[in-house]
This record gives C-alpha cells, structure tokens and sequence, in this order.
C-alpha cells in the first residue's frame, strides 16, 4: 500500500524516535538542564529577569532594571508568526498561491499536507514526552498546554517553509536559488532562536522540531511533489 509505505510508517518511525529521544534528554539532563543556563545568561544580559512580564521577585537582590533588549523586538513578531492560527492561514493562502502558479493539484495540497504530517508527529511525540517549559526564564507570552518536546512551532516552521523552498525547485520558478536557503533555514533557524530566547522552550526542543520538520518535508516530497 502506497500511502502505508510513504508516509504512515515514516511518521510511526518518526513519533517512535522523538518519544525515545525526549525520554531519554529528560532522564539525563532533567527538567532544569544545562541548556538552559545559557538562555538564562543570554536573557539577562538584554536585562530580563525569571517572570511572565520580566520583573524580578521580591527576593531578587539586584532589583529592577529597565531591559535594553534589541532582540525583543525581533523576535515578538516572529514568536507571533508562527503561532498556530497564523501557521494554519499561512497553509491555506500557500495552497492556494500554489495552485494558481502551477495548476497542479498535488503541489497545490503540499503545504497542507506537510503541516498536518508535522502536527501529528508532534501531538503524538509530545503527549509521550511530557517534558515541562523552561524554568526561571524570561518568558512574555504564555506558553501552550502542549509538552515542550519537541517544538511545534519551530517543527512547523520547518515543514511549511522546507515544502514551499521544495515547490520552488520542483516547479523551476524565478527566485529559487535565493529564496530557497532563505525559506529552508533561515526563516525556521530564527523563529526557533525566537522561541528558545523568549522562554517557551529547551534548545533541544527546537533541535528536534527542526529535525521533525525536515523529516515532514521530504516525506511529502517524495509522496507528493516528486512523483
């Protein structure tokens, strides 16, 4: 069976791999690792203290500092795009872009179809994790209800992007060699560091979001776009 083989076994294979690897991340790093030591140097050096608003606890000896944070501003925006609504509109808009370039039905659903691989590898992984966020970060923006292992976000990011730099190639259209790193690397690479910076996630969280979604990506490739 053609869909068994291409892609309900990579994503088996995928699910199985992510739930050994956060189990075994959390055994050996527990849930304050020394990853987050480096993130927490980084945030206090741009003057962000442990807190949802940054402000420091009463015990704190240093009292408050106003952040001079040049990166706040950068990665707020990027934290937002990748959210689950904006994501899931972006999917939709690049389905339908897509079709209108190319007129080919199998390229017009590879957007969607490499966002709904990637989410349900990360649901399934997450939920067998259950790795907590970061503690005593910096953190703006509430975090999911999901597990921190893997990360959706920048999973998603990797898939969606990973794809439409795929339709690029495939497809020969003008802007490729340019917009292909950008879209496979660099737009994913700097919502991951946004999303480690602002609190919501390990390092290695997005490590392993990033691996999911390259894996999404050439799973729909292969499936999809080169056949």
């Amino acid at each position: 069976m053609p869909l068994l083989r291409t892609i309900v076994l990579p994503a088996l294979g995928a699910i199985a791999v992510l739930t050994a690897a956060g189990r075994v991340i959390r055994i050996l790093g527990g849930d304050d690792p020394r990853e987050d030591h480096a993130v927490r140097a980084l945030q206090d050096v741009f003057g962000h203290r442990p807190g949802d608003d940054g402000a420091p606890g009463p015990d704190d000896p240093r009292g408050p500092r106003e952040p001079l944070d040049p990166l706040d501003p950068v990665t707020a925006p990027l934290s937002w795009y990748s959210g689950v609504p904006q994501t899931i509109g972006n999917a939709a808009v690049w389905c339908g872009v897509v079709w209108l370039l190319t007129r080919d039905r199998r390229s017009a659903i590879a957007p969607a179809a490499v966002l709904a691989l990637e989410t349900a590898c990360f649901i399934a992984s997450a939920a067998l994790v259950g790795r907590p966020r970061p503690a005593r970060v910096w953190r703006p923006e509430q975090p999911h209800a999901t597990s921190s292992f893997p990360s959706g976000h920048t999973a998603a990011a990797f898939a969606l992007h990973g794809t439409l730099a795929d339709l690029l190639d495939h497809h020969g259209i003008r802007g490729g060699r340019f917009f292909g790193p950008l879209l496979r690397y660099g737009i994913p690479g700097a919502i991951a560091f946004s999303r480690v910076y602002r609190g919501q996630h390990h390092i290695s969280d997005t490590i392993a979001g990033a691996m999911l979604g390259r894996l999404s990506v050439a799973v729909v490739q292969r499936a999809l776009v080169a056949s």
